[in-house]
């Protein structure tokens, strides 16, 4: 049994180049290997969001505090609230973060394969976050 006690794990800075705007990244589980699993909650100041990213077993968010937005490649930009969870599934194309006016914070899962659970793409420009 491994019990990581809360405030144990230091805070991080969301990177530039994965993020637009101020990010913060609370480290919650990555057990050893084989587990596969890995969960961090990400708070996003109003205006940050990811850059596009896929994962190649797929991601579940779950929105645990304010108002965002996500969106997958071809969709609309879609509303997420507190208590809503997101399935992208492996190989999709997203992005996510908060409005332009308000924080989102929210709990990310995702897997690993072959020692990655993420791949980073562009940065999401201006004209694509405010698009409604």
């Amino acid at each position: 049994m491994d019990i990581k006690r809360a405030g144990s794990q230091p805070s991080g800075k969301g990177p530039a180049d994965w993020f637009t705007g101020t990010v913060r990244l609370d480290p919650l589980f990555s057990p050893p290997e084989p587990a596969r699993v890995a969960g961090t909650l990400v708070t996003f100041e109003p205006g940050a969001r990811t850059a596009w990213h896929t994962h190649p077993l797929g991601q579940t968010i779950v929105i645990t505090a304010g108002y965002g937005w996500a969106q997958r490649e071809g969709g609309p930009v879609e509303e997420i609230r507190p208590g809503d969870v997101v399935w992208f599934p492996p190989g999709e194309k997203h992005w996510h973060g908060a409005t332009a006016t308000t924080a989102m914070s929210h709990i990310a899962i995702q897997e690993k394969l072959d020692g990655r659970n993420v791949d980073w793409m562009e940065h999401v420009t201006d004209a694509q976050y405010l698009a409604r």
